[in-house]
């Protein structure tokens, strides 16, 4: 099982100091962060893409680039991809070579996104919403996969012969995570392609990403991909801890507050108990993502969401060391009893590769047979 770290990249005011992060600090502030990661033996760094203010990760694989020439082991992912406003071709491009840059430490995770403006930004409709990010992800897919692609749909000019380069490393394109807090036909578009889902179960009551889960591991099995305990799944989760829990809550509190993510609606006790925001000790963190196995199944990937909400850097950093050194290393040996054998592991480019190897070793055998057999009845 992989564990990790998202960033939304918001510029939030600390509403303990009244100071506001340049744009600047925010950008570098993020990448420490993500070299952080590594150092405390976390698996993935993702980042969001936003084309707003507050927000500055517009840019994904270029901060993704950067921090893979800075690393060896983090895996290097998107939190959101506008598969609905980007090109699918730049798309393919620019992960490809990411790709190659990172030796193949590299995944995308496919969104909508929920900032209405950004899509006449980029020269679309909100309310084709769905329809864009269903043929959209259905170019890019075969972008990746065929060499040469003919291709016409509605919302882009048509391709002829066209080759998107790089291409991707070892043959064997990024891991695609498809990310929906809402939309049951992300979900059922993850199954269709065999996929992995992302629930960002952030906000809303574990019933409702109940729900999406179990329609995609559903669909998955229904496509023929294999049981719908194979189906891949990852979570998202917020955290914020002392090793006190008294102290977490007085010090998470005002932040929790002004967030303008969820700031000024319920309180963070109301928020905490109906959602998976953890405020307290490494135990408690422990112990509530340790039901998430309870609520969803076995799954392969877990986030947590840490600088946000006009977090200072030191604090960010804290909270990394109490993970990494205290939660996750508890978290791995828990996940790991009694985990079913037919479970997968979590997606790594090395393992990609090596099935899509035995998968073509077996083709050519099955090849083989059939070549033999025709000889047989020949003869």
């Amino acid at each position: 099982m992989q564990f990790g770290i998202f960033s939304v990249g918001d510029v939030t005011q600390d509403p303990t100091t009244g100071r506001v992060p340049s744009e600047h600090e925010r950008i570098t502030s993020m990448t420490a962060i993500a070299l952080k990661a590594e150092e405390v033996g976390l698996d993935v760094f993702a980042t969001g893409e936003h084309h707003n203010p507050p927000f500055v990760p517009s840019s994904p694989t270029t901060m993704l680039g950067w921090i893979a020439a800075r690393t060896e082991r983090l895996i290097l992912s998107t939190s959101t991809t506008l598969i609905t406003t980007n090109d699918p071709v730049k798309i393919a491009e620019d992960f490809a070579m990411l790709q190659h840059l990172a030796d193949g430490r590299v995944d995308v995770m496919m969104g909508r996104g929920n900032t209405g403006p950004v899509y006449p930004w980029f020269g679309q409709d909100i309310r084709q919403g769905i329809p864009l990010a269903v043929e959209n992800y259905a170019l890019l897919y075969r972008l990746w996969r065929e060499d040469v692609v003919d291709w016409e749909g509605r919302f882009r000019t048509p391709l002829q012969g066209f080759t998107s380069t790089p291409r991707p490393l070892d043959g064997v394109p990024p891991f695609v995570w498809h990310g929906s807090i809402r939309s049951p036909e992300i979900a059922e578009q993850a199954a269709y392609y065999g996929d992995g889902f992302f629930a960002n179960n952030i906000f809303w009551p574990k019933e409702h990403f109940q729900r999406l889960i179990e329609l995609y591991r559903t669909r998955y099995a229904h496509y023929g991909h294999g049981t719908p305990e194979q189906a891949v799944v990852g979570l998202g989760g917020q955290v914020f801890m002392r090793k006190n829990s008294q102290d977490a809550v007085r010090e998470f509190r005002p932040y929790f507050d002004n967030a303008p993510v969820y700031g000024h609606g319920p309180s963070l006790e109301e928020f905490t108990e109906q959602t998976p925001l953890t405020v307290g000790s490494p135990q408690e963190v422990i112990d509530k993502t340790l039901t998430f196995r309870e609520s969803f199944g076995d799954y392969q990937r877990q986030l947590f969401l840490l600088d946000h909400a006009g977090l200072p850097l030191k604090t960010v950093l804290e909270q990394l060391d109490l993970l990494g050194e205290e939660v996750v290393p508890v978290l791995r040996e828990e996940f790991a009893k009694n985990r079913p054998a037919g479970v997968p592991e979590a997606p790594t480019h090395a393992a990609r590769v090596a099935a899509a190897e035995k998968s073509s070793r077996s083709e050519q055998s099955d090849r083989n047979e059939q070549g033999k057999a025709k000889e047989e009845v020949a003869k």
